[in-house]
């Protein structure tokens, strides 16, 4: 028998447009969400040890992810009832790493269809067909995929990468940069190449925008931590 197949969403598209029934109501996505940015990420099923470890860390983290104009939603194939029980156990029963009574207030979504998750590829047949892999899209406020992550069912996220990224897609488009490796709020960014050679060489002979220019096409420059989370925090609306 043919197996059903469906085509990824790439980053630079529009984030396919779904209405579902999640814990806090229905939504309609990303149009529920348009001026914020949002964070979707799928998981295996419900009581299972890895996915209660990571909602547990993202239910603790929300209040820093809404300060930085970010949304969560999450998803799993698993029905509603089995969310809300699921949800409930955490609460009243769970504790990990120091984190107990850790309460959900951001929407799963039910998809015991599994139409989301054809949607946006979280369905990877190498892993199961059942249930979707740990994916993790970033969408911007105007509801274009801007970075994708996908993690097998085995590993769970690292949130610390996933707060780190957040911050870096807003650094780049607040303030015309890009991020080099392992860049932290606060470390130097680097200042689009060249695009002529008459820049590339004024680029080389003149600093007074304090860049410092290694060769005509990788040129960093300092912007303070302060001034970026500042930005960050205050430029957009938190909710609609």
């Amino acid at each position: 028998m043919e197996q059903e197949s469906f085509s990824m969403p790439r980053i630079g598209d529009k984030a396919p447009e779904f209405e579902a029934v999640t814990t806090q109501g229905t939504i309609n996505f990303p149009a529920d969400y348009a001026g914020n940015w949002v964070i979707l990420f799928s998981h295996p099923a419900d009581f299972t040890p890895v996915c209660t470890s990571e909602f547990m860390t993202f239910a603790s983290m929300a209040d820093q992810f809404e300060r930085a104009n970010c949304q969560l939603v999450g998803l799993s194939v698993d029905g509603l009832y089995s969310h809300i029980a699921w949800l409930r156990t955490i609460k009243e029963k769970i504790e990990y790493k120091g984190m107990k009574d850790v309460e959900v207030k951001f929407p799963l979504i039910e998809d015991i269809t599994m139409n989301v998750a054809k949607k946006y590829g979280m369905i990877q047949p190498g892993e199961s067909n059942t249930k979707a892999v740990r994916a993790v899209f970033f969408i911007d406020p105007k509801g274009i995929i801007r970075t994708i992550i996908y993690y097998p069912l085995s590993l769970g996220r690292n949130f610390d990468e996933l707060y780190r990224v957040l911050i870096a897609l807003q650094t780049a488009d607040q303030f015309n940069v890009a991020t080099p490796a392992d860049w932290r709020p606060g470390d130097d960014v680097i200042i689009p190449t060249a695009g002529s050679c008459g820049v590339a060489k004024e680029r080389m002979e003149d600093t007074r925008e304090g860049a410092t220019c290694h060769d005509w096409f990788f040129c960093t420059k300092k912007l303070d931590k302060n001034i970026i989370m500042d930005k960050i925090l205050k430029t957009q609306p938190m909710h609609n």
